[in-house]
């Protein structure tokens, strides 16, 4: 798999630029993450879960705690629980609201377990030993590379925006950086939730306001189904392309279909969640040092490359 040989290619060097870390005995390992609410938190889910049964399976000697809440409160509420009843040894967490529960992440660290933060990045750093994420900006980058590409003339987009959190604003920011200095003109940036419901009405207010919109940029793939929708419903699929990010099976197939609505996608794969467990369980049973950063690439898929990244079993 390839995970497993990036996680390898990575455990090494991390190795080799840090020293061992002492193996233990026994090893319980906490793992919370948001509730499956769209998408990719449902692939974020099912690759967690993916892979703790491998691991149980691979190191009898390690326990894990999951835990999958559906708003701050109650993921706050989880680790604590994990602190207090489990006695975890480390907390590999995908924090919903990271401001909201930056304080509870670091009363973990400071309780001396070894904290694994994942995609969302605290309002506090150093809080956390590792950080395992995709390239938020290559993710902008790359959009942006692509709209330059597709509309050498410039025109006119639009952009539907994740949550207001610090990943979205650093897509946000280096997309705006990469069309600079072009005739690209972004007639509007709303927020979108990350949520297809909420892609479908503001991709319907956009289409409402204007007349024209040569291409748009959804920032998450369960947006672009959303706004998708409206396109259709409004009769102006042909008026121009959409681009996404994250690398849905369905928005893949389209892509390798040659659709010209759905011409490309970046990825940005829940499965890094998977990364994350894969690399903390492994500080502890293999004695590797794995403190620091880890940052998976944000890949343009095409049509020509489409086939590496479908996945027949994947639920997202």
């Amino acid at each position: 798999m390839k995970l497993l040989k990036s996680l390898m290619g990575a455990a090494v060097i991390a190795g080799a630029l840090g020293g061992s870390a002492l193996a233990q005995d026994k090893v319980t390992i906490g793992v919370s993450v948001p509730a499956a609410d769209h998408g990719w938190t449902g692939g974020v889910n099912y690759f967690a879960q993916q892979a703790i049964e491998r691991l149980k399976t691979t190191y009898p000697n390690v326990d894990f705690v999951f835990a999958s809440a559906p708003d701050a409160p109650k993921q706050i509420a989880d680790i604590e629980d994990m602190v207090s009843t489990r006695n975890i040894d480390a907390l590999v967490i995908l924090p919903g609201d990271p401001d909201a529960m930056t304080s509870a992440i670091k009363q973990v660290k400071d309780a001396g377990k070894f904290v694994t933060v994942v995609d969302r990045q605290l309002s506090i750093n150093g809080v956390e030993n590792l950080y395992v994420a995709g390239d938020n900006p290559g993710l902008g980058t790359n959009s942006a590379a692509y709209f330059k590409q597709a509309l050498p003339e410039g025109g006119n987009i639009v952009i539907l925006r994740g949550l207001p959190i610090p990943i979205d604003q650093q897509r946000f920011d280096a997309f705006v950086a990469g069309i600079e200095g072009t005739n690209i003109k972004v007639l509007d940036d709303e927020f979108a939730n990350w949520n297809r419901d909420d892609g479908f009405k503001v991709m319907q207010d956009f289409l409402t306001r204007f007349p024209d919109i040569k291409a748009v940029w959804a920032q998450d793939d369960d947006i672009a189904l959303g706004a998708i929708e409206a396109i259709k419903q409004a009769g102006r699929e042909n008026d121009m392309f959409i681009v996404g990010g994250a690398g849905m099976q369905q928005m893949l197939q389209r892509v390798a279909a040659g659709d010209k609505l759905v011409p490309v996608d970046v990825s940005y794969s829940p499965a890094m969640i998977a990364t994350a467990i894969e690399l903390t369980t492994s500080h502890f049973t293999g004695g590797i040092q794995v403190a620091g950063r880890y940052i998976l690439d944000s890949t343009l898929i095409t049509k020509d490359n489409a086939a590496e990244f479908l996945d027949a079993e994947s639920p997202f």
